[in-house]
């Protein structure tokens, strides 16, 4: 429908705060992933045939010869990387700091609750 000169439209909206868990359309991530390995070092992931994986933008192997590092028994990951890609409402670092001080509360009241729980037993 278009509007001519002149033509006016009355509209009433109502706006609702929605999660993301009742519906998608709420979520203002498109897609996120994480990697704290990108050369295999701790072998967390075994691989058939290592050379027809890519290699990951991450990663710190340069030679084209070698696809994965040598096996550290010793490792734990130490650097996690994260890429959030956003439908666009929000920014990627509003995200990820949002759902770190989402967390933050969830474990505080966590904690306040188990420590009522000690004192009441």
């Amino acid at each position: 429908v278009k509007l001519r000169k002149g033509q006016e439209l009355k509209v009433r909206a109502y706006a609702k705060k929605g999660f993301a868990k009742e519906h998608a359309k709420w979520n203002p991530t498109a897609g996120v992933c994480f990697e704290y390995d990108p050369d295999n070092a701790l072998r967390h992931t075994l691989y058939p045939k290592p050379q027809e994986w890519l290699k990951s933008e991450y990663t710190e192997i340069e030679d084209d010869d070698v696809h994965q590092a040598e096996f550290d028994y010793t490792g734990k990951p130490n650097k996690f990387y994260f890429n959030v890609e956003t439908c666009g409402s929000l920014k990627p670092e509003n995200i990820v700091l949002m759902g770190v001080q989402f967390l933050k509360k969830k474990l505080s009241d966590l904690q306040t609750q188990l420590q009522h729980e000690l004192q009441n037993d």
